[in-house]
């Protein structure tokens, strides 16, 4: 489980994160809505460790994250969190797979296991026909799935999405959409989603409200 506790944060003078207390079981999917300037993006960051809150704290499985160095941080990061971003941050000099490699080579995970296992996660999302082609050739879905299956090669304990389709056409946006609970379904993924995408929302496990810096019910 997920939980966080008490969560205040500031940008100077501007409060941005009121109080925000927040469990999150795993295997589900959980949406987090609001206006633009309502907190979601900041929360997000301080659920992935991103960012320290000013106040409370951020639990993983009964662990304090918050009082963790920052060499525990990345190292954590890195083990127990995958990220998908409304851009999908690719390496442009790198395949697909290499891409998708990466954050295993970065936690020192064996070669042979990491290539096993981003073959293995290509295949499933479509792409092995597309793994040795870079990002400039591939179109925009390919390269929202390669993200995901970065954000999946160290089978993290939650997967953080910011407007992860934001940026996509209406069919590659609902295909990512039905990838995310299929990964939800298939392997008890759990992702914490920030979106505008109303639709998405409804269709997740629990929509958190956020507005003016606080969980609105």
């Amino acid at each position: 489980m997920i939980k966080a506790e008490n969560i205040k944060k500031s940008f100077g003078s501007l409060q941005v994160l009121k109080g925000i207390n927040l469990e999150i079981p795993m295997g589900k999917v959980y949406s987090i809505v609001g206006a633009s300037g309502a907190g979601k993006t900041t929360l997000l960051q301080i659920l992935g460790t991103l960012s320290q809150p000013d106040s409370g704290h951020i639990y993983f499985n009964d662990r304090n994250v918050s009082a963790f160095s920052e060499k525990e941080l990345a190292a954590f990061r890195n083990q127990e969190i995958g990220f998908v971003f409304q851009f999908h941050h690719l390496l442009p000099e790198f395949t697909a797979f290499e891409n998708v490699c990466i954050p295993a080579y970065i936690g020192q995970k064996s070669k042979t296991e990491t290539e096993k296992r981003a073959g293995d996660l290509l295949n499933y999302l479509g792409l092995s026909e597309r793994k040795e082609h870079k990002p400039s050739e591939l179109s925009g879905g390919e390269k929202q799935r390669v993200a995901v299956a970065r954000a999946l090669i160290n089978n993290p304990t939650v997967v953080l999405a910011d407007e992860p389709s934001g940026n996509l056409d209406s069919a590659n946006r609902d295909e990512l959409h039905e990838l995310l609970f299929k990964l939800r379904d298939d392997f008890g993924q759990t992702f914490i989603i920030v979106t505008h995408d109303d639709n998405f929302a409804d269709s997740s496990d629990k929509i958190i409200h956020i507005k003016d810096g606080i969980i609105a019910d």
